[in-house]
């Protein structure tokens, strides 16, 4: 992924992070740039990286954005060309590589705890992918229905908090 490319997914991860639903436009990250930080950098300026007429940043011009996106510094430079993000090996069975792939996700959003706090459980579970595929299907039900099942469950628990939970645990 190329920096202009990196710089337009990040203003599309923080409006959803916002609560916009949406990327962030471009002005919109200026101005909660001056807001937040107390430093900004121009809209032309950003318009340039995301367009690739510009390719590199400044030192200081990739702290401030490492800053307002929540990256790494080094986040925020281009991919070499054949850069690949999967750390693979022939060695690794595919639940090594789910296991590998939602600690590393868990450790990614520490700053959100309920994300962080799903994504360790899955990882730290015997059986992750089973647990992944029922979520999937709780997902794709109406909210209320989820909604009312989540209800019923949580005070069913409430109600019998000594009944042995290994049922619902698989």
């Amino acid at each position: 992924m190329d920096l202009a490319e990196k710089m337009k997914h990040l203003r599309a991860v923080e409006g959803e992070l916002r609560g916009l639903n949406r990327p962030m436009t471009q002005m919109e990250v200026v101005k909660a740039m001056k807001e937040e930080l107390n430093e900004s950098i121009s809209q032309a300026y950003l318009s340039q990286l995301e367009s690739g007429k510009r390719v590199h940043l400044t030192a200081s011009t990739r702290d401030l954005l490492a800053r307002f996106f929540k990256v790494h510094p080094g986040y925020l430079v281009s991919d070499p060309p054949d850069y690949s993000t999967d750390l693979l090996s022939e060695f690794e069975s595919e639940s090594d590589r789910l296991h590998t792939w939602l600690v590393a996700g868990a450790a990614e959003w520490r700053s959100e705890p309920d994300l962080h706090a799903l994504l360790h459980l899955l990882a730290s579970s015997e059986r992750p992918r089973h647990l992944l595929m029922l979520l999937r299907q709780l997902a794709e039900l109406p909210l209320e229905e989820l909604e009312a099942i989540t209800e019923a469950v949580t005070s069913h628990e409430a109600l019998f908090p000594d009944e042995d939970q290994a049922s619902y645990q698989e």
